[in-house]
C-alpha cells in the first residue's frame, strides 16, 4: 500500500522514538516573529545555548508592528521594545531577519511563501497558530508554543505525536462569488471547530486542483480553526510554477532535482486515509459567521440560529453564549446586520490576489457613511505590487484607509483595534470574543469581496447582489 504525503514527510524527518511514544521530529524551517520569540531567546541565554541552525531560521515583525507609523521609535513603547529585541536577537544569533527597512517585511505566513522559503516535503514550525498556511505547498507545518520555539532554536527538532490523516475532497464547480474563504468556512461549519482534533487534513479534489497557490493558502491557513494540527495540499505544477525563481528556491540543475523530489512526496494513489470527507462544490455558498467560533457560520442567505433549534444541551449553551455576546436577534437573517468596521487583510486574505479581486469590484463604489474601512497588505512586497498596479488608489478612492504591512486588526496587538462593541466585517481567521482588540468587540468572518460589499452597504451583504458578481458586465 502507498503512503500519504503526511506519512512520507513524517518518516523522513523522524530523528528518534522517545520513551513516551512521541517522535523527535527534525524541523527543516523555523519561522519566528517578535511576539513569541523573546522569551525563547531568553531561555537559550539562561541555558548557555546557541541557535543550532541559524541558516534554517527566518525572522520578521508582524504582530505588534504599527500599520500607520513607519519610522522608529514607535509611539507604542511595547512595540518599539519588542521589535528592537528581535533585531538584537537576530544579529546575535546570525538569523536572517526581514526588518522594516528591508522591503521584505510582513506577516510571517505571507513572507515565507513569497520568498520561496516554504517548500514541498519540508517540516515548518512557527510560534503562531496559523502556520498551517504553509501546508498549501505540500509542507507539514505546525504552530508551536514559546517553549517549543526554544526547543527548535536549540535543537532544530521537537517532540510530537503522529497524527491521523483525514482526506477532504471538494469536487465540482464553485458558483460565482464563492471563494476559497467560503470553502474553508463551509468545511469548518460542517465538521466543527473540534472536528479535526488529532488529525492532519489533506485537501484535494477538482476545486483544489484548480485553485491558485494563494487560494490554497487561504484554506490551509484556517485548518487550525477546524481543530486539525496541520493541513496540506499535494504539490503539483501549480506549486512549482509559483516557486520557480523565488529568492530562496533552488536554481538551475538544483531546481530540476528539487521538482523531482517534490513530485515524489505527494500522496500515492493507493495510500490509506483514516477518514475521508466528500464535499460538493455546488453546495458551498458565500459564507459568514454569526457567533464567537469559526464553526458558527451560515450561508449569506441563512438565519441566525435560535437556542431552541439546538440538538444537544451543549449546543444550546454554545448558541446562547454566542447570541449574548454578539447581540444578534435569534432567527433574523444574517444579511442586513449593520457593521461599524470593515477589514481586508491578515495572513488568511492579505495577498496580492485578494486585493486585486476586491479592487476589481470596489472601483466606482464608496464605503457607506459611518463605516471605518482599512486595507492592510500582508507584506511590503504585496504592498509594493498593489501600489505598482494602482490598487491602493482604488481602495483610497472608495474610502478605505491603505495601511502598511502587518497583522493589524486580525488580533489587534497593535493600534488597529475595535472600540466598544463595534461589529467588524473581517477577512481574517478568528471571531473569538475580544479578538480584535476590544473585550466586547464583535467579528463576522467572510471573504475579502464580501467585506467590501459590507463596507459599501454598511451591513452584511451578498457581494453577488452588491457588485453583480458573475454577471457578464462584471466579468
Amino acid at each position: 500500500m502507498g503512503k500519504s504525503l503526511y506519512e512520507k514527510v513524517w518518516e523522513s524527518h523522524a530523528a528518534a522514538q522517545l520513551s513516551n511514544g512521541q517522535t523527535q521530529l527534525l524541523i527543516d524551517t523555523h519561522l519566528i516573529h517578535e511576539v513569541t520569540s523573546p522569551q525563547a531567546f531568553g531561555m537559550l541565554r539562561d541555558l548557555g545555548l546557541k541557535v543550532r541552525h541559524p541558516e534554517r531560521t527566518f525572522a520578521t515583525v508582524d504582530h505588534i508592528v504599527p500599520t500607520d507609523q513607519f519610522e522608529e521609535p514607535f509611539s507604542d513603547p511595547l512595540a518599539d521594545a519588542m521589535i528592537k529585541e528581535l533585531r538584537k536577537n537576530a544579529q546575535e544569533f546570525g538569523i536572517t531577519y526581514f526588518d522594516l527597512k528591508s522591503g521584505k517585511q510582513g506577516i510571517v505566513h505571507v513572507v515565507g511563501p513569497e520568498q520561496g522559503i516554504t517548500q514541498p516535503g519540508t517540516t515548518i514550525a512557527c510560534g503562531d497558530s496559523h502556520t498551517a498556511t504553509h501546508g498549501a505547498f505540500g509542507a507539514i507545518a505546525f504552530g508551536i508554543g514559546t517553549t517549543q520555539v526554544r526547543d527548535v532554536l536549540a535543537s532544530q527538532s521537537m517532540a510530537m505525536s503522529k497524527l491521523k490523516v483525514r482526506r477532504i475532497t471538494v469536487s465540482g464547480d464553485l458558483g460565482p462569488g464563492v471563494y476559497a474563504k467560503d470553502v474553508i468556512l463551509h468545511i469548518i461549519a460542517q465538521l466543527g471547530a473540534k472536528g479535526g482534533i488529532g488529525y492532519a487534513y489533506e485537501f484535494g479534489g477538482d476545486v483544489f486542483d484548480r485553485f491558485t497557490m494563494e487560494e490554497r493558502m487561504t484554506v490551509c491557513n484556517m485548518t487550525i480553526e477546524g481543530g486539525a494540527r496541520c493541513g496540506y495540499v499535494n504539490p503539483d505544477e501549480t506549486t512549482f510554477a509559483y516557486l520557480k525563481g523565488k529568492p530562496y528556491c533552488p536554481q538551475g540543475d538544483d531546481w530540476d532535482n528539487a521538482v523531482a523530489a517534490w513530485k515524489a512526496v505527494a500522496s500515492d494513489a493507493d495510500c490509506h486515509y483514516d477518514d475521508v470527507v466528500e464535499i460538493r462544490a455546488e453546495d458551498i455558498a458565500p459564507s459568514v459567521t454569526w457567533g464567537v467560533s469559526p464553526d458558527q457560520g451560515v450561508p449569506i442567505s441563512g438565519h441566525i440560529p435560535r437556542v431552541e433549534d439546538a440538538s444537544t444541551p451543549a449546543e444550546k449553551v454554545s448558541i446562547q453564549e454566542a447570541l449574548d455576546y454578539m447581540k444578534l436577534e435569534p432567527g433574523a437573517p444574517i444579511k442586513g446586520t449593520p457593521i461599524d468596521v470593515a477589514f481586508v487583510g491578515s495572513c488568511t486574505n492579505g495577498r496580492l490576489s485578494d486585493f486585486r479581486e476586491v479592487a476589481r469590484y470596489l472601483k466606482g463604489h464608496h464605503v457607506a457613511e459611518g463605516v471605518k474601512a482599512i486595507a492592510v497588505p500582508g507584506s511590503q512586497v504585496v504592498a509594493a505590487l498593489c501600489e505598482k498596479e494602482g490598487l491602493d488608489e482604488i481602495f483610497r478612492e472608495a474610502g478605505f484607509e491603505w495601511r502598511g504591512a502587518g497583522c493589524s486588526m486580525c488580533l489587534a496587538m497593535n493600534p488597529d483595534k475595535l472600540i466598544g462593541d463595534q461589529l467588524c466585517a473581517s477577512s481574517s481567521n478568528r471571531n473569538f470574543k475580544g479578538r480584535q482588540g476590544s473585550p466586547i468587540g464583535r467579528t463576522i468572518l467572510m471573504s475579502p469581496v464580501m467585506v467590501a460589499a459590507a463596507a459599501v452597504r454598511g451591513s452584511v451583504s451578498d457581494a453577488r447582489e452588491v457588485f453583480e458578481v458573475g454577471t457578464p458586465a462584471a466579468v
